[in-house]
């Protein structure tokens, strides 16, 4: 499979990763808990940069990933299922759950996880989340198979649902994460277009885009090009 590289002259490249580099959501993380498929991480990673997701983390107890990003860039199995995009968005890896949760608290993150109903917890579809309320935010992904552990719901603070209206009641992976960030991302986006988060926050007096303009050579005109970067 082609990279981005291999299709596009470097300046480019260049070009286009200065152009995308303000509509990146700001503290926001994509959690994977436990994944048995290398390529599932590989298709979360890939969505995660598509959709301007700022941050990968992966809870791999197996240690079946190097702990440093730049050895994993280098690993192919990752490199060509994410379509290279373990290159240009950054991925951490943790042994555990608890070691993960214990990081992102630190940091201030909030954890929200993809969950059906579980008694208890504040549980939403999809679409009737608010994803802005919070600064920073980790969304969590569960094993293939298990689902998110009993740990990761207990100290996130909902749980999030994809509506279902087949007769089959689950999508994989990959689907999942795609339709999840798509719905947080679009709302964080549109949020940060309007509102200064950080030490300038406040109403921004002209909303910033939230969508690049279509492109005609594969990247987008200068026009789309965001100068004041959302903090």
């Amino acid at each position: 499979m082609e990279t981005l590289e291999a299709q596009k002259p470097r300046a480019s490249v260049r070009r286009r990763a200065a152009a995308v580099k303000s509509f990146r959501c700001k503290n926001l993380v994509a959690v994977v808990e436990d994944p048995n498929d290398i390529r599932n991480i590989g298709t979360v990673i890939r969505n995660a940069n598509a959709l301007g997701v700022e941050r990968v983390y992966i809870v791999d107890p197996r240690k079946a990933l190097p702990d440093d990003w730049q050895q994993m860039r280098q690993r192919k199995s990752l490199s060509e299922t994410s379509v290279s995009a373990v290159k240009w968005t950054f991925v951490k890896r943790f042994d555990s759950t608890a070691a993960c949760l214990s990081h992102l608290e630190k940091h201030g993150f909030v954890s929200v996880v993809t969950s059906p109903h579980i008694k208890g917890k504040t549980s939403v579809f999809l679409h009737e989340g608010d994803y802005t309320q919070h600064t920073k935010l980790a969304v969590w992904f569960g094993n293939e198979k298990r689902g998110i552990s009993t740990l990761a719901v207990e100290r996130s603070e909902m749980c999030v649902a994809i509506p279902m209206f087949g007769m089959i009641e689950s999508l994989n992976l990959g689907t999942s994460s795609g339709i999840v960030l798509y719905e947080i991302t679009k709302q964080r986006r549109e949020y940060q277009s309007k509102f200064r988060r950080g030490r300038r926050k406040g109403k921004r007096a002209e909303p910033l885009p939230t969508v690049m303009r279509r492109e005609i050579d594969g990247f987008a005109s200068s026009e789309t090009e965001r100068t004041d970067e959302p903090k």
